[in-house]
C-alpha cells in the first residue's frame, strides 16, 4: 500500500499542471491547435486514472481550455467525480468547472442531486458555500424542486456567510421553480431585518429583482423598506430600495406623498452621484404619479433640474448621459422647467460622444414650442452641415422632421418655411431618409390647402433640377425618393403649376430611366395627369399647337419606358401611349376629349390613418389561408421555369449561348475618334483646348490615356429659384424685434414701428387638417397595443403571484420521504373484491 502511494506521488511529479499548460500554450503560439490537441490526449489519459488528485489536476486544465473556447462537455462525468471529493481543494475545482460548462440541459445533472444535498448539509461551511455558488450557475427545474427545502434550511444557519449565499440562491430557485415562492416568502421577508448587513442587503436585492417585473405583489413590504431607507447608511442598499419605490409609487400614490421629504433630504445631503441619480429618478416618478392630486411641487422639480444640470456639466461622460436621460423624463410632465436649460442641451450637440449627442436630440424633440421651433431647426441644420458621419447626420435629419411633424404639425405656424426646410434637406448627400422627406412633402400638400401652390412651385423646381438630386451618390442613398413626391404633387395639383408644359418636359427627359422602378412608375402615371390638364386647358383656349406639341412629346419619349425592365413601368407606359394615341386620333377628327380625360383624375384625396390597413375587416366567408386555385404540381413548376427563366432576368454569364464580345478594329476605332472630334468641334457648349496646346499624335490618343479627376462637392449644390431659409428667419424675428423696439426711446420707437410695418410682415397662419385620417367603414382608431410586453418564455410571468393570501395546506416545499409499500388487504376485503369482479363479469355476458 505504501509502495503504491509512493509510486502515485512519483507519477504526479512528472504530470503537467495548470501552470505548465499555460506556459506551453504561450511558447507554442505558431502551432497552438496542435499543442492543445496533444494536451487533450494527455488529459484524457489522466482522467482514466484512479488517483483523484490526478483527475482534479486534469479538470483544472480542462477548465482553462474551456475558457479559451474548447468544448469539454464530454468530461461531465469526470467533473462530477471531482465535485464529490471529500477534500475541499478538489471539490472547489470540480464546482468551478461545473459552473462554467454545465447548463440546465446537461444530462449528467440528474446524478448530482444527492451529492449537492450532502454538500449543502455539510458541517464545513466552505463546502456548503461552494455548493451554493456552483448551484446558482447550473440549476434547473428538477434541482430547484428537489433542493429548495435544503436551501431554505440554510436560511436559519448561525453563519451569516451561508445565510447570505442561501438568500441569493433563492432568486434562481424561484425562477426555475415558481411554486417555491409562496412557501419561502415569509422566511425571506424575515431576512430584511437580519442583524448581519450582508444578509440584509442580499434579501433587499432578491426582493427588488422580484418586484422589478411584478411590483404590485410587494406593496405590503413598503413600510419595511421605508424604515430601511430612513435608517440605513449603505448607499448600495439605498439605491436598490429607492429603485423599488420608483416601481411601487405608480401603484400607490399615497406612498409617493410620503417619499417626497426623505428623498429631497437625500438629494441635498448625499455626495454619491449614483445615489443622487436614483433619488432624482424616483422623485420624478413620484411627481408624475401624484401630479393630479398635488400640483404644488415646483420646488422639488427645480431642485431636481438644478442637480441634473450639475450632472450634465460634469466632465464624466457617464454622468452627463444619465443627466440628459433623467431630464427627458421631467420634460414629459414639466416642460417649462427643462426649456429654461435649452442652451445647455444645445451645447451637448457639440459633444464628441455620439450617444450624448443623440440623447440631446431626444431632449430637443420635447422642448419645441411655436416660438422656438424655427430657432431649434436652424441650429440643428447648421450643426448637420458640419457634422461628421453619415449615420449621425441621418439621425439629425430624422429628428428635424420628427420635431416639425409631431402631433400633426402642432408647432408649425408657417408651412412655407417647413416646405423650404424639407427642400433644403433634399440637398444632403448620402442620406437614407429620402422616403421620410417624401412622405412629409405629400402629407403637407394634402393637409394644408393654403400652401399647395407654393409646394407645387418648389416641386416643379425639383423636377427641373432632378440631375442635381440624382448625383453620383444616388446609388448609396435614398434621396431619389423625393422625386416620387415631387412627381405626385405636380401631377395631383397640376392646376396650380405656373408652366405645366415645362414640368412635363422635365419629367420625360432621358434621366428618368436611371431612377428606381417605382419612381419611374409614378412619373409615368403623373405624366398622364399633366397631359390631361394641358389638353383640357388648350382645348378651352383653342390652342391646337400646344396640343400637338405635348402629344408628340409623349409619343416620342414614352417608348423608351415601354421597353423598361420593370413590369409596372411597362404596363403604365404602354397604357398611356395608347391613350395619347387615341387622343391624337380624336383631335385629327375634330373631337375634343380633354374634358373627358381630365374627369379620370378628378376628386380630392384625403389623408389616410396610419392603422387604416390594419383595421380593414375581412369579408364574410373569406379565408386567406385557402388556395384560390389548385396548387400546381412540381412537374408543372419545373416545365414553366424553363420558359420564364430568362424573360425578365439578365442571363447568367456562364450561359452556353453567351454572345461573343465584339472588338472593333483599329480602322473602326480611328473612324469613331474622327466622328467624336467633329461633334465636339461643332458643339458650342464643349470647352475646347487652346490652339497652341501641346497635342499628341492622333494614333496615340486613347480613352484610357485621358486624365480623369474626381469632383468633390463638399458644399451642397444650389438649385436656382429655391426659397432661402433666411427669409423666414427674418420673419421669425418679427415679434422679438417688436418687443425690442418698445424698449427704445419714443422717437426711435415710432420710426422702427413704421419700418417694421412697411418692410416686414407677420407670419401667415395656415389652416391645417389635423384629423387622424380616413378609416375603413365600421372601424375606429385606437392606440391599444394588442401584444403583451413580456415574451412567452419570460420566467417572471410565473412569478406574478399574490403573496398576501394565506398559505393553503398543499403549499409546502417538497421534502424527502421513504417509499411506503402498500399494506396487504384483509381476507374480508379480498372476498369483497372477488364478489364485485364476478358481478361485473355477469353484467358483461348479459
Amino acid at each position: 500500500m505504501a509502495l503504491r502511494k509512493v509510486k502515485g506521488n512519483l507519477e504526479r511529479m512528472f504530470d503537467k499542471n495548470l501552470t505548465d499548460l499555460v506556459r506551453g500554450i504561450r511558447n507554442n503560439k505558431e502551432s497552438e491547435p496542435k499543442y492543445i490537441s496533444q494536451c487533450m490526449e494527455e488529459i484524457k489519459t489522466e482522467l482514466r486514472q484512479d488517483n483523484l488528485a490526478v483527475k482534479a489536476n486534469a479538470v483544472a486544465k480542462l477548465t482553462y481550455l474551456q475558457m479559451l473556447g474548447y468544448d469539454i462537455s464530454w468530461a461531465g462525468f469526470n467533473i462530477i467525480e471531482v465535485m464529490s471529493s471529500p477534500k475541499f481543494t478538489y471539490k472547489r475545482i470540480g464546482y468551478l468547472s461545473a459552473s462554467q460548462c454545465f447548463h440546465q440541459d446537461t444530462e449528467v445533472l440528474m446524478l448530482t442531486t444527492n451529492m449537492i444535498r450532502k454538500d449543502l448539509n455539510s458541517h464545513n461551511m466552505y463546502d456548503s458555500g461552494t455548493a451554493l455558488t456552483g448551484l446558482a450557475c447550473f440549476i434547473n427545474g428538477d434541482l430547484a424542486r428537489d433542493l429548495a427545502n435544503d436551501v431554505m434550511t440554510l436560511l436559519a444557519s448561525t453563519k451569516p456567510y451561508l445565510r447570505k449565499k442561501a438568500v441569493l440562491l433563492l432568486y434562481k430557485v424561484f425562477l426555475k421553480f415558481p411554486e417555491a415562492l409562496r412557501p419561502a416568502f415569509p422566511r425571506l421577508k424575515e431576512k430584511l431585518e437580519d442583524p448581519d448587513p450582508g444578509v440584509q442587503s442580499a434579501a433587499v436585492n432578491v426582493i427588488c429583482e422580484l418586484a422589478r417585473k411584478n411590483p404590485k405583489n410587494y406593496l405590503s413590504l413598503a413600510p419595511v423598506f421605508f424604515k430601511l431607507m430612513t435608517s440605513s447608511t449603505n448607499n448600495w442598499m439605498l439605491i436598490k430600495i429607492i429603485k423599488l419605490f420608483g416601481a411601487l409609487t405608480p401603484l400607490e400614490p399615497r406612498l409617493g406623498k410620503k417619499l417626497i421629504e426623505p428623498l429631497t433630504n437625500l438629494i441635498h445631503s448625499t455626495s454619491a452621484m449614483s445615489l443622487l441619480y436614483e433619488c432624482i429618478n424616483t422623485v420624478i416618478a413620484v411627481l408624475i404619479s401624484i401630479s393630479s392630486g398635488m400640483p404644488n411641487h415646483n420646488a422639488s422639480i427645480q431642485l431636481c433640474v438644478q442637480k441634473l444640470r450639475i450632472l450634465i456639466e460634469d466632465s464624466d461622460q457617464n454622468l452627463k448621459y444619465l443627466g440628459l436621460l433623467a431630464m427627458s423624463k421631467i420634460l414629459k410632465t414639466h416642460p417649462k422647467s427643462v426649456q429654461a436649460h435649452k442652451d445647455l442641451v444645445l451645447q451637448c450637440l457639440d459633444d464628441k460622444d455620439e450617444s450624448i449627442r443623440l440623447r440631446a436630440l431626444d431632449l430637443l424633440y420635447g422642448m419645441v414650442t411655436k416660438k422656438t421651433v424655427m430657432e431649434i431647426v436652424r441650429r440643428l441644420m447648421t450643426h448637420m452641415d458640419r457634422a461628421e458621419g453619415t449615420m449621425y447626420r441621418d439621425e439629425l435629419l430624422q429628428k428635424i422632421i420628427l420635431i416639425c411633424s409631431q402631433n400633426n404639425f402642432q408647432y408649425i405656424t408657417n408651412f412655407e418655411w417647413y416646405i423650404s426646410v424639407l427642400v433644403e434637406l433634399c440637398r444632403m448627400e448620402g442620406t437614407q431618409h429620402g422616403g421620410l422627406i417624401a412622405n412629409q412633402l405629400m402629407d403637407v400638400a394634402i393637409r394644408v390647402v393654403a400652401v399647395r401652390e407654393f409646394t407645387v412651385g418648389q416641386m416643379a423646381l425639383l423636377l427641373d433640377n432632378a440631375h442635381v438630386i440624382v448625383g453620383p451618390a444616388a446609388a448609396r442613398s435614398s434621396i431619389a425618393e423625393v422625386l416620387y413626391a415631387a412627381a405626385w404633387i405636380c401631377g395631383e395639383f397640376s392646376q396650380l403649376l405656373a408652366n405645366p408644359k415645362a414640368t412635363l418636359e422635365s419629367m420625360v427627359r432621358g434621366k428618368v430611366v436611371s431612377l428606381p422602378g417605382h419612381i419611374q412608375a409614378i412619373y409615368v402615371h403623373n405624366m398622364l395627369k399633366l397631359y390631361a390638364h394641358i389638353i383640357a386647358t388648350a382645348e378651352e383656349e383653342d390652342d391646337t399647337e400646344m396640343i400637338e406639341e405635348v402629344t408628340n412629346l409623349l409619343l416620342e419619349r414614352l417608348p423608351v419606358l415601354v421597353s423598361s425592365g420593370d413590369l409596372e413601368v411597362q404596363e403604365r407606359a404602354s397604357c398611356i401611349v395608347h391613350i395619347v394615341t387615341y387622343v391624337q386620333k380624336c383631335h385629327k377628327n375634330g373631337d375634343k376629349v380633354g374634358a373627358d380625360l381630365a374627369l379620370l383624375m378628378m376628386g380630392e384625396l384625403n389623408p389616410v390613418a396610419p392603422k387604416a390597413q390594419k383595421k380593414v375587416p375581412l369579408p364574410d366567408g373569406l379565408d386567406l389561408d385557402v388556395w384560390l386555385n389548385d396548387p400546381p404540381s412540381e412537374s408543372e413548376e419545373e416545365d414553366d421555369e424553363v420558359y420564364r427563366k430568362d424573360i425578365f432576368v439578365k442571363a447568367d454569364s456562364s450561359s452556353k449561348h453567351k454572345k461573343e464580345k465584339y472588338e472593333p478594329s483599329e480602322e473602326e476605332l480611328q473612324r469613331l475618334r474622327d466622328v467624336r472630334k467633329a461633334e465636339q468641334a461643332n458643339n458650342p457648349y464643349y470647352v475646347k483646348s487652346p490652339a497652341n496646346a501641346n497635342t499628341l499624335p492622333q494614333h496615340l490618343v486613347k480613352a484610357e490615356d485621358i486624365p480623369i479627376e474626381n469632383l468633390y462637392m463638399n458644399v451642397p449644390l444650389k438649385i436656382q429659384g429655391m426659397t432661402s431659409l433666411d427669409k423666414y428667419q427674418m420673419v421669425d424675428g418679427w415679434q422679438d424685434g417688436k418687443k425690442r423696439h418698445k424698449k427704445q426711446k419714443k422717437r426711435s420707437k415710432k420710426k422702427d414701428r413704421a419700418v417694421s410695418s412697411s418692410d416686414e410682415e407677420a407670419p401667415p397662419m395656415h389652416v391645417v387638417n389635423r384629423d387622424v385620417g380616413e378609416m375603413p367603414e365600421g372601424a375606429h382608431f385606437s392606440d391599444d397595443n394588442e401584444a403583451d410586453d413580456r415574451p412567452e418564455d419570460d420566467p417572471h410571468r410565473a412569478l406574478d403571484i399574490n403573496l398576501d393570501e394565506p398559505l393553503a395546506p398543499n403549499e409546502v416545499l417538497p421534502t424527502r420521504s421513504h417509499y411506503e409499500a402498500k399494506t396487504q388487504r384483509t381476507d374480508e376485503e379480498e372476498a369483497k373484491s372477488l364478489r364485485s369482479d364476478a358481478a361485473s363479469q355477469k353484467k358483461i355476458k348479459k
